[in-house]
């Protein structure tokens, strides 16, 4: 009889008497049957596993990761959350994670650290500024906050950055979003980890799925290193290693972004900043190192490093951006995979083998996409049907040729 294990459990005694948090597991049972998988712990899966829970009343549920929770691209990412997308679909999608985030930590009773320090997207010429208003006007009947500002406005809000005339690309403006800021990328797994788990999903790690268990035509659960794990339904919310699931192969290219923190030092930057011209984005963690990203590696990979080029291009961005930071050392460096479709929009949807459901080719708004990600599949997994926010982002669109090509807007060139 194969054997299906699920151990996650923080526990507010510890174990051995250790007062704090802690992890125990649990004996290994028969096989269990649920009916609902979630295949991988990371942010979009976690928050999946939760909504299930909460709205849905779903608690046969199992998590799993082959790793450690957010241990892949939520623990990679750069934290930033916004919702300054052009698209309509975009907008209502976005902006319904920006409002989730903005009651999760009392939702979760766990602080995710959410500063709404606002973001500036720049613009370096006046063709720019015109569709930097374009995207504002668009913004606004979208029902998003936005603002178009000058180059006096960006120097109040960012007096580090270059405002000289002489710049390599003087700034003249850009759209400001107030709402938009950063996150705590762990707290927000690690909070929607140990909600779900006092709701009963079972949250199994170092549990990798080798296969999807396919009888009759249709998915009853998966093959994993711990043995036979079945269910009704599985979801899907994985990002690096997702190209080819079920016989089923999704519409993605997999490529590496960069992202990189420097020494702490004292606050310089009170908002997040973003140019698409040098195409580098910054702010300032609250331990004080400046968090930095940009820099698509041009080569499709899994890796979760990056090459020289790409990171000589994010680093002299942001020294053009702002010259004072020039000899500010750097701490750590990595890459993320960011998962990018056809039109740069996300896929979410149930594929050609009935049964699967999928969330994935966020490319670069995972993060940020956490909490509508997790509710959205979940409502998908619970009733069957997709709500009407992520209908769009069905994967029938490729076929159908409604596209949703937020390539601009999703910060980063594809």
């Amino acid at each position: 009889m194969t054997k299906s294990y699920s151990g996650f459990r923080l526990l507010k005694e510890g174990i051995g008497g250790n007062k704090g948090w802690g992890q125990a597991w649990r004996t290994p049972e028969p096989e269990k049957i649920y009916d609902f998988i979630i295949v991988g712990g990371g942010g979009h899966g976690l928050a999946t596993a939760y909504y299930l829970a909460k709205k849905h009343g779903q608690k046969k549920v199992a998590v799993i990761e082959r790793g450690w929770l957010g241990g892949g691209n939520t623990g990679r990412n750069t934290t930033v959350v916004r919702s300054n997308y052009f698209y309509p679909e975009s907008a209502a999608l976005y902006d319904m994670s920006l409002k989730l985030y903005e009651q999760l930590s009392r939702e979760l009773n766990f602080n995710i650290m959410l500063s709404q320090r606002g973001m500036v997207v720049l613009a370096h010429s006046d063709p720019e500024m015109e569709l930097s208003a374009r995207i504002v006007n668009a913004m606004q009947i979208n029902g998003t906050d936005a603002e178009l500002i000058d180059a006096d406005r960006v120097k109040k809000l960012a007096p580090i950055l270059n405002t000289r005339p002489d710049a390599r690309f003087p700034i003249k403006g850009g759209v400001y979003q107030g709402r938009g800021g950063t996150a705590r990328h762990d707290a927000v797994a690690w909070g929607y980890a140990r909600a779900a788990d006092a709701l009963g999903v079972d949250i199994i790690q170092n549990c990798e799925v080798t296969n999807f268990l396919i009888e009759g035509g249709e998915c009853k659960g998966v093959e994993t290193s711990k043995g036979t794990i079945r269910a009704s339904r599985v979801g899907v919310a994985v990002a690096g290693h997702s190209t080819v699931m079920g016989g089923y192969k999704l519409p993605i290219q997999t490529y590496t972004l960069q992202a990189f923190v420097s020494e702490p030092m004292k606050p310089v930057m009170d908002t997040v900043a973003f140019s698409p011209s040098y195409g580098t984005y910054f702010s300032q963690s609250d331990k004080g190192g400046l968090v930095i990203g940009g820099g698509l590696d041009r080569i499709p990979s899994y890796a979760q490093k990056g090459n020289m080029p790409a990171q000589e291009a994010v680093l002299s961005g942001l020294i053009e951006m702002a010259p004072a930071l020039a000899k500010v050392k750097l701490l750590r460096h990595w890459g993320g995979a960011v998962d990018v479709t056809p039109d740069s929009s996300p896929v979410i949807g149930p594929v050609d083998v009935p049964g699967i459901y999928i969330n994935c080719g966020w490319g670069t708004g995972g993060f940020k996409a956490i909490p509508a990600g997790g509710y959205l599949l979940a409502h998908l997994l619970a009733t069957g049907k997709h709500h009407e926010v992520s209908a769009p982002f069905d994967p029938s669109r490729f076929r159908k040729g409604r596209l949703i090509d937020e390539a601009a807007a999703s910060g980063i060139a594809h």
